[in-house]
């Protein structure tokens, strides 16, 4: 009997770490549709917006009401497919548990909250809380390479053919499509609200976008700082850089184009949550040194992005 090769530790933690996220994704973005979205007939975009409007047509037109997480795992099928055949084996196995459990999870939370749905607030409140929630917990979902199926797979085949748009950016061009179709629907059934919940729909595209953007590239952003100071200062100014904020930094020759006098220039970046301490340590070694500070949205390289990780 062989004995099989015993997973390695890295590796097993790497696994439980993903999954561990994307399952807290889920109940984050189930959570902003059950309780928010779905409950006040906010088509937010995407399948789940679909699945939303679908409900609320049924629901007008029957009386009888599905659950919007049964009409979304339905709509997936095709979809995982094509995600397969675009990204892989790898990529279908964690949509689909991301999608089973976001619609499991709907279902869920519904049976639960039944007697408060929809909750006793207004509908600006609601776009906002709900929007905020559904980014927070699909930026979690696609941090770790995966998705919740729908049209976040037509989102990331785009993704890879307009590398110079930012996902959420994709997402909400396809939503603002699907909340003007949810419109026409809604005043075909005759709500009379119908202007007012498209109007609040929009408001929670644009919470929605802007919370999965920041969560999605929030931890890639720095600032890109050149410290131009003496050739003196310099080498106890990057000693203190390298020892107090751990971070590398490059030497660049330079000269004063007025003096003619010779600088170095230290160029290095930062955590946004270190740049205090690094003027601390610029004022503390040459008060006079000259900074320039910008904002760096990724960086690839030890202690940030790897080059080989795929583009979100």
């Amino acid at each position: 009997m062989k004995s099989g090769k015993a997973p390695d530790k890295a590796v097993v933690l790497k696994f439980l770490k993903k999954y561990g996220i994307i399952t807290l994704g889920c109940i984050i973005y189930s959570l902003g549709v059950s309780l928010f979205l779905d409950a006040s007939n906010l088509a937010s975009g995407g399948v789940t917006g679909i699945s939303i409007m679908i409900n609320c047509v049924i629901r007008v037109c029957t009386g009888y009401e599905l659950s919007t997480g049964l009409i979304i795992l339905i709509i997936n099928v095709p979809l995982f497919i094509l995600g397969a055949v675009f990204f892989g084996k790898h990529f279908l196995i964690s949509t689909v548990y991301a999608t089973i459990l976001s619609s499991a999870l709907m279902w869920l939370f519904n049976l639960i909250f039944a007697a408060y749905l929809p909750l006793p607030c207004d509908l600006l409140l609601t776009s906002l809380i709900g929007g905020a929630l559904f980014g927070c917990g699909m930026g979690l979902i696609f941090r770790m390479g995966s998705s919740t199926g729908g049209t976040d797979v037509i989102v990331k085949i785009l993704r890879k053919k307009f590398r110079y748009i930012q996902t959420g950016m994709i997402s909400m061009a396809i939503d603002l499509v699907i909340v003007g179709t949810s419109a026409l629907v809604y005043w075909a059934l005759g709500m009379e609200n119908f202007f007012e919940i498209t109007c609040y729909t929009f408001i929670s595209i644009v919470v929605f976008s802007t919370m999965f953007d920041f969560v999605l590239y929030g931890g890639n952003s720095a600032k890109l700082v050149y410290i131009i100071t003496t050739q003196d200062n310099a080498q106890a100014m990057c000693a203190k850089i390298l020892k107090d904020l751990d971070v590398g930094a490059t030497f660049v020759d330079g000269e004063g184009a007025y003096t003619g006098d010779q600088k170095r220039i230290i160029m290095c970046a930062v955590k946004n949550f270190l740049y205090p301490k690094l003027r601390d340590i610029v004022s503390s070694v040459d008060a006079n040194a000259f900074m320039i500070v910008s904002s760096a949205k990724e960086i690839y390289g030890e202690g940030y992005k790897n080059h080989l990780d795929d583009e979100l």
